[in-house]
C-alpha cells in the first residue's frame, strides 16, 4: 500500500524537508525522455471570459494569449458537463459522467455514494423523476495521476478538487501532493485573504488565493525540474463568491459599457487575477529552462456563470453562444481550450475539430508513447491527429446532464449528442403521453441555438437518438424515470427557460433592492423574494429563481444541542410554487458563504394545500443559523409552525409568527 502524503502548510516547507530527507536525484537524460504536463482547469470560464476568439471587449487576458501563440487554440473544446464535479471526473478517468455515475456537482456534501441511484419521487408538476448523483469519484478508477505516477512522474494537485474529501481527496487518487487540500465546491470563504483553508494560511494580508496557488505551484517545478512532473492546477478562478483585488476591480470600473452584457467589474478583475496565474507558470517555465520539454493544456470545467448577480449585473456573458453553465446550451459547454507542445503541436495554430473532457487522457497516453491498462476503456479519444492539424474520425461526442438546475435557460433532464455541425437534445419523458422530446440544432448556421430543426428533419432526429440510445446503454448511465404521480394540470411548459436570475439580476426592481429589506419575524429574506405576516403564517412572495430567507439562532437555543449534532427542522407550508426547496444551515465558526456546503434538499408539493415538511441534517459544529430556500420559481408560500428539534424529537427552538 503506497503511502499517503499528508498536505503541507507550503510546498516551500516541504521542499526543503525533501532535500533533507532524501535528496533529489535523477537521471536529467531520463527526464528528456518524458515531458512534463501541466494541466490547467479553470473554473466556470465561459467561451467568451478571454480574448481568445475575439467575443469580448471588456475582460483582458494577454498571458491566455501568450498560451495560446505556443501552440493550438480549439474553436469546439466542449466541457463532458455543464457543471464542475461532473466534467472533473471525466478528465480523470477519460470516461464520461454517465459512467464515472458523477452527474451533478455534489461531492462536497456528507453522504458518500460511489454509485449513482434511481430517484424516489418527483412532485406532480414534473414530468420525471432524476436519478441521484454519486458524491465520490471511486478510487477503483485507474486516474490520469495514477498512470503519471506509475510511469515514474512526481504527481502534485494544487486548487479545486471537488470529487470527495478523503479518503478520495487527490492523495487518495495518485497525487503525492494536495495543495490546500480543500473538497469544498469553491474557494474556502473566499479569493482574498483572510479565507479559511483548514491548513493553509495566507502569508500577507489581503493575498490572493490564485497569485498564492501560482507561487506553490512555481516551488513544485522548481524542486522536480531534473524530473519529469504531472502538475495539475484546477484553479478555484471563475467561481462564485465573487470577490477580487480593489484595485483591479477599481480599473474596470473606468471601463463598464452599460450596454455590454459583460459589464461587472469585479469578474472582470477575476479573470484577470486568473490571467495572471497562467502568466506566472509559463514565466517559470521559461526561466528553468523547461517549457520547451513540457505539454501545456488549459481548459474550463463548464461555461461561463451567466446567472449570479454581480454589481448590479450578471456575472458574464457567453454571447454568441446561448445559455450558461448548468444548462445544456452550447454556453453551457462550451469553453476556451488551448494545448502546447513544442516540437509537435503548431504555434499560434487553431483547429474546428470537436474535442471534449474525457480527451486528454487518451491523447496523453499517445503523447507520451504509453499503453493503457489491460482492461482499461475510454470513452473519449485521442485528439493527436489533430493536434498535427488534421482531422479526427469520430462518430460524435455525448453530454449527459439527468438533472434540472432552476437557471435562466432551463431544461428539463437531458441527453444531448454533437455529430458534425448537428446537435440533438433529447429530454426525458417531456413530450406528449410520456414519451421523450427533442431539440435539433445546426450549429453551422445557428450557432446561437435558436431555431429548432427537429420537426423539420425527423429522420435526422431519430438517427441521432439512436446514437443517443446506444450510448447510454453502452455507458449503463442511470436514467430518470417516468413520474407516476405527475398531474398535467400543474405543469406549466411556459416555464422553461423563463426562470429569473439567482440573486435577482435581470434587471433593478422592487424584488432586488441594493438596500436590504428589514427582517421579519427574525427571517431576513434575500434573493428574489418578499416576507409578511398573515396571522400565524410567515407569507413568501417569490418572482423566481433563488429565494430564502435566514434567522440566526438565539444563545439558548445553542446551549440545548446535543453533542451528537443531530437536527430536524420541521414546519407546515402551503405553496403554489413550482419545482425543490432546500435547506441550509449555519455552523458556529464556519464563514456563512459555506452554506452551499452544508444543505439538503427536499421535495415540495405546489397543489395550494398545508403538507408537512421534516428535513433532517446534521453538523460538525452547533448549528448557529438557518436558511429556507422554499422554491425556485415565482409563487407564494404560506409557512407556519417552524422548530428546529434534536434527536429525540425534543424542541430546541420554535419560531411564532
Amino acid at each position: 500500500m503506497r503511502k499517503i502524503t499528508r498536505p503541507w502548510r507550503t510546498f516551500t516547507q516541504a521542499v526543503l524537508l525533501g532535500i533533507l530527507c532524501c535528496g533529489l536525484f535523477v537521471d536529467a537524460n531520463a527526464a528528456e525522455t518524458k515531458p512534463n504536463v501541466v494541466f490547467i482547469l479553470a473554473d466556470d470560464l465561459g467561451f467568451s471570459d478571454t480574448t481568445l476568439y475575439g467575443t469580448t471587449k471588456f475582460y483582458r487576458t494577454p498571458n491566455m494569449e501568450r498560451l495560446a501563440a505556443r501552440g493550438m487554440t480549439f474553436s469546439r473544446a466542449y466541457a463532458s458537463s455543464p457543471l464542475c464535479s461532473p466534467t472533473r471526473s471525466s478528465i480523470l478517468t477519460g470516461l464520461s459522467p454517465a459512467r464515472t455515475d458523477i452527474t451533478a456537482p455534489v461531492c462536497h456534501l456528507p453522504v458518500a455514494r460511489m454509485k449513482a441511484t434511481q430517484g424516489d419521487a418527483a412532485p406532480p408538476n414534473k414530468k420525471a423523476i432524476l436519478p441521484n448523483s454519486a458524491t465520490r469519484l471511486d478510487t477503483k478508477h485507474y486516474t490520469l495521476a495514477e498512470m503519471f505516477r506509475d510511469n515514474g512522474y512526481a504527481t502534485a494537485h494544487f486548487g479545486k478538487w471537488h470529487l470527495g474529501p478523503e479518503p478520495y481527496s487527490p492523495l487518495e487518487h495518485g497525487f503525492d501532493v494536495d495543495i490546500p487540500h480543500w473538497p469544498g465546491p469553491g474557494p474556502a470563504g473566499s479569493y482574498v485573504a483572510p479565507w479559511k483553508y483548514p491548513d493553509f494560511d495566507p502569508q500577507t494580508p489581503q493575498e490572493h488565493i490564485e497569485d498564492r496557488m501560482a507561487e506553490e505551484a512555481v516551488a513544485y517545478m522548481e524542486a522536480h525540474r531534473d524530473e519529469p512532473f504531472f502538475l495539475n492546477y484546477w484553479m478555484f478562478s471563475v467561481h462564485a463568491p465573487f470577490d477580487a483585488k480593489q484595485k483591479l476591480i477599481d480599473k474596470y470600473k473606468k471601463r463598464v459599457d452599460p450596454n455590454d452584457p459583460q459589464r461587472s467589474p469585479t469578474y472582470a478583475a477575476m479573470i484577470e487575477s486568473m490571467d495572471d496565474a497562467v502568466g506566472t507558470l509559463i514565466d517559470a517555465l521559461d526561466r528553468l529552462g523547461i517549457a520547451d520539454n513540457t505539454i501545456v493544456i488549459f481548459a474550463s470545467d463548464n461555461g461561463g456563470n451567466m446567472y449570479n448577480a454581480v454589481d448590479d449585473s450578471t456575472a458574464t456573458s457567453n454571447a454568441p453562444l446561448r445559455g450558461g453553465k448548468a444548462t445544456m446550451y452550447e454556453g453551457g459547454v462550451r469553453g476556451p481550450g488551448v494545448v502546447v507542445y513544442p516540437g509537435v503541436v503548431e504555434p499560434g495554430s487553431r483547429s474546428d475539430e470537436v474535442i471534449q473532457s474525457a480527451d486528454f487522457y487518451p491523447t496523453l497516453l499517445e503523447l507520451l508513447k504509453i499503453e493503457k491498462q489491460p482492461e482499461q476503456l475510454f470513452d473519449g479519444i485521442s485528439i493527436v491527429p489533430a493536434l498535427k492539424g488534421g482531422k479526427l474520425q469520430r462518430e460524435g461526442i455525448y453530454t449527459y446532464f439527468p438533472h434540472s438546475p432552476g437557471v435562466p435557460d432551463w431544461l428539463p433532464p437531458a441527453v444531448s449528442v454533437h455529430r458534425g455541425d448537428w446537435k440533438l437534445i433529447r429530454l426525458f419523458y417531456n413530450g406528449e403521453n410520456g414519451k421523450h422530446r427533442y431539440k435539433l440544432y445546426d450549429l453551422k448556421h445557428g450557432l446561437g441555438e435558436t431555431t429548432d430543426l427537429a420537426a423539420q428533419y425527423p429522420d435526422i432526429v431519430m438517427e441521432l437518438d439512436a446514437m443517443i440510445e446506444d450510448f447510454l446503454v453502452d455507458t449503463g448511465a442511470v436514467l430518470p424515470r417516468p413520474n407516476p404521480n405527475f398531474d398535467p394540470s400543474r405543469y406549466d411548459p411556459t416555464l422553461e427557460g423563463k426562470a429569473t436570475l439567482k440573486g435577482g439580476a435581470n434587471k433593478p426592481t422592487a424584488k432586488t433592492k441594493s438596500k436590504p429589506a428589514a427582517p421579519v419575524a427574525g427571517w431576513q429574506p434575500q434573493g428574489t423574494c418578499e416576507l409578511s405576516i398573515d396571522g400565524d403564517e410567515l407569507v413568501v412572495e417569490s418572482t423566481g429563481g433563488d429565494p430564502h430567507f435566514y434567522t440566526a439562532l438565539p444563545e439558548s437555543a445553542n446551549a440545548q444541542q446535543p453533542s451528537a449534532r443531530s437536527f430536524t427542522l420541521r414546519f407546515t407550508m402551503t405553496s403554489n410554487a413550482n419545482d425543490a426547496g432546500q435547506v441550509f444551515w449555519h455552523e458556529k465558526g464556519v464563514a456563512p458563504s459555506y452554506f452551499r456546503d452544508r444543505s439538503v434538499p427536499f421535495s415540495v408539493t405546489p397543489d395550494g394545500k398545508p403538507h408537512e415538511y421534516s428535513i433532517a441534517f446534521t453538523s460538525e459544529h452547533p448549528v448557529v443559523g438557518i436558511r429556507i430556500d422554499p422554491a425556485t420559481s415565482a409563487g407564494v408560500m404560506r409557512i407556519s409552525d417552524i422548530r428546529l428539534t434534536n434527536q429525540d424529537g425534543e424542541i430546541i427552538h420554535a419560531w411564532e409568527f
